[in-house]
């Protein structure tokens, strides 16, 4: 699986975390920290709200997470909304 939709340069552990993102079974496994930067190399800009909450955006479309504490991995419910956003924002791979 290879994407070459970015319009920012990224580097080979964001591809490989926005894979591991689409991939089937939905990962519950994958550290919040690498999602961000996915989402920052793809162009998103990130809002840091109250709390645990982050906003990304990206051309006017918003998603609002909370970040994980006290573990560092994303559950498969925001993987999931992590899936759908980038479904919006274009990209796929």
């Amino acid at each position: 699986m290879r994407c070459d939709c970015y319009q920012h340069p990224v580097n080979g552990t964001q591809r490989k975390t926005l894979e591991r993102v689409l991939g089937d079974p939905v990962n519950g496994n994958i550290e919040r920290a690498r999602i961000e930067s996915m989402l920052k190399g793809a162009g998103c800009r990130i809002v840091e709200g109250a709390g645990s909450s982050v906003t990304f955006e990206f051309n006017g479309r918003k998603m609002t997470l909370h970040r994980p504490h006290p573990g560092k991995e994303a559950l498969r419910y925001r993987v999931l909304a992590v899936r759908e956003f980038i479904a919006r924002m274009g990209i796929a791979p």
